[in-house]
């Protein structure tokens, strides 16, 4: 099973987006030795002093120079704030800064009615999934030069490195973004983290709808991965603790509250104690929104999971406002994982 990681620049305690960006490039450096097959950093915004991860283009650049051999890429650049032709310059851009190793993770979300003004975006689409499935085809043709003749944007040249493009994927967490891939005969990533109880349902309509691509860049055969929230440590137990941050960031998300993120103590005091580790052997229909354990427990929780949707790729997502914690987790999930 292949592993990689999205990054969502947490801004530790009493840190800044500066701390928080450094610890994205420890990360990276981290996967990239640890023999992960890519490093995705992600695209929130209006998340105040939490979440320092808002511009995965310019944030991607800097990683370009600080790693050599992993895949980079945006998980995801928010499509629906933009215009196409923007994006695949930025993802132009990058491919120029490190040729070969770059992924165009394109999704969609809205943050807050004030983020979404300010961003200039129009909420009101009459169809959304299709112009989203539009956005998503004008990346791809911009990025490889792929307009027809006569077509209005067939001389716009994008600047890239001439090689090997960026490689387009469709992010989402729902069914509909699921067969905008299948249909386009794009790469599919699912996040588990947010709508744990989709990822079976998504995968079976991104199969169903698969068409081999008539897109540069596309794939004849489908291909996913799931984004999953997974927290290692040396014991169950330990784990456990780690993953109540998860679990505590996710009821303060429900009750509104998007500015911060509990230390481990804060987060087992809101949940009035420690969590269960989570078994080791899951029910036939259970897909928690977090996964803990040790090496071994991980490994099997992520063979079940990858199983169920008929992937082999795995995408850690965790919440640890610890660095060494956080750090010290990947390294436990690739020794669990590459042992079995």
């Amino acid at each position: 099973m292949d592993l990689s990681a999205v990054d969502l620049s947490p801004v530790p305690e009493n840190g800044s987006a500066a701390d928080a960006y450094r610890n994205t490039v420890d990360a990276a450096r981290q996967a990239e030795e640890l023999g992960f097959e890519r490093f995705w950093v992600a695209e929130h915004h209006g998340m105040g002093s939490r979440l320092a991860g808002v511009a995965p283009e310019v944030l991607l650049g800097h990683l370009a120079a600080e790693t050599e051999s992993i895949r980079l890429g945006s998980g995801a650049v928010l499509l629906n704030h933009y215009s196409p032709l923007k994006v695949a310059e930025q993802f132009g851009v990058l491919d120029g800064l490190a040729p070969g190793r770059v992924d165009a993770g394109l999704g969609r979300a809205n943050g807050s009615p004030a983020v979404d003004r300010a961003l200039g975006t129009n909420r009101r689409k009459r169809n959304p999934d299709e112009d989203h499935r539009k956005k998503i085809t004008a990346v791809v043709n911009h990025l490889y030069d792929d307009f027809p003749e006569g077509h209005e944007y067939a001389d716009i040249a994008v600047p890239s490195s001439d090689g090997d493009e960026p490689v387009p994927w469709v992010l989402g967490s729902s069914a509909s973004s699921a067969k905008i891939a299948g249909q386009l005969g794009l790469r599919f990533c699912f996040a588990a983290f947010i709508r744990p109880d989709f990822a079976v349902p998504a995968f079976e309509a991104y199969r169903e709808t698969f068409e081999p691509s008539s897109l540069p860049g596309g794939i004849d055969e489908p291909q996913g991965m799931v984004a999953l929230n997974a927290v290692a440590a040396e014991t169950d137990e330990e784990a456990a603790r780690l993953r109540a941050v998860a679990q505590a960031s996710f009821k303060r998300m429900q009750r509104g509250e998007v500015g911060s993120t509990p230390s481990v103590e804060e987060a087992i005091d809101e949940l009035g104690g420690v969590p269960e580790p989570t078994p080791a052997t899951l029910d036939e229909d259970e897909w928690p929104r977090a996964i803990s354990g040790s090496p071994e427990t991980i490994a099997g929780l992520f063979e079940q999971l990858a199983d169920r949707v008929g992937v082999d790729e795995m995408m850690i997502q965790h919440v640890v406002p610890e660095q060494d914690a956080a750090l010290r987790s990947h390294e436990l999930i690739a020794e669990g994982v590459n042992g079995r």
